[in-house]
């Protein structure tokens, strides 16, 4: 059961609100999750999609004398950054993010044709400020610390408070992330699992969902999915070459008809990242309409 209300203020932590934006979708869960950092002069970390009265419960939620001073993006989808310009606009802060929509874009990924993709990109959005890995913002009584955490978009942003991690959408308690070519990889992926997984994190809160209270075991969790998901293609694949849609059918044969097209795009996402690794090989480069062949 959902546990909160669109515009309802929520202190999931001393020093963090949480308004949740009225936006539900089989692919955003409740909606998304804006955070509040501190108090004076505060950070918002993803606005959100671009909805008044989400702008008017962000604003409301803020103390008699109290402004906004950073404006922080985790990446640019459209239920994530949307209403930063907006907000910029209201408060006067400025906004900030890894960069432009398509900005890290990998080489790998910007060297091959026909992946499709570029579900839900905010392609306006521009930052004010562009942000990198290891960069402190400080604020009154707080201090973020930037991780570049690439893999479910290329300039996916995560921010650290004192053992917490705001992960954005790259570790999330009631979903794995969407990982769709090209903006997303696979490869960067795991990867970037595998960094946060070097860390003694406290708690993760996310853009989506509940707050993950175990990190370690919930980053275990992702990194077992999705290597388990590596497995069933590889062993699809002995059974013949194939193709995407019927690799889809075979390995994601539990998920429902409505998250199908995600399915495929993640399955996309780990052909390409097993084709990096020399683990598969395709008969063509334009990889959707590829037949697949275990090395």
């Amino acid at each position: 059961m959902q546990p909160w209300t669109p515009g309802e203020v929520i202190r999931p932590e001393a020093g963090v609100r949480m308004v949740l934006a009225p936006n539900p979708s089989p692919m955003t869960h409740w909606g998304t999750n804006t955070y509040i950092i501190g108090e004076g002069a505060v950070a918002v970390i993803d606005p959100g999609p671009a909805l008044p009265e989400h702008l008017t419960a962000i604003l409301a939620a803020l103390a008699p004398g109290e402004r906004v001073s950073h404006i922080l993006v985790t990446h640019p989808h459209l239920d994530h950054s949307p209403l930063a310009r907006p907000l910029a606009e209201a408060t006067g802060a400025p906004v900030l993010g890894f960069g432009p929509a398509g900005t890290g874009l990998s080489p790998r990924m910007a060297g091959i044709t026909g992946l499709g993709g570029g579900e839900g990109i905010d392609t306006g959005f521009t930052p004010d400020v562009q942000l990198a890995d290891g960069d402190f913002i400080p604020g009154g009584d707080w201090q973020l610390e930037v991780l570049h955490t690439p893999g479910h978009m290329a300039g996916h942003l995560a921010f650290a408070l004192d053992g917490l991690l705001f992960t954005g959408d790259h570790v999330m308690g009631w979903a794995p992330s969407l990982v769709s070519p090209p903006e997303g990889d696979m490869t960067d992926y795991m990867a970037s699992l595998d960094r946060l997984a070097a860390r003694p994190w406290r708690r993760f809160l996310s853009a989506h969902g509940l707050p993950v209270e175990t990190p370690a075991a919930r980053l275990s969790e992702l990194t077992t999915h999705r290597r388990a998901r590596e497995t069933a293609i590889l062993e699809a694949l002995t059974q013949g070459p194939a193709g995407l849609d019927a690799l889809t059918a075979r390995v994601y044969s539990d998920v429902s008809p409505a998250l199908q097209p995600a399915a495929r795009r993640n399955l996309l996402a780990h052909l390409i990242d097993l084709s990096n690794r020399k683990q598969i090989t395709a008969d063509r480069p334009t990889l959707h309409s590829a037949t697949f062949t275990r090395s």
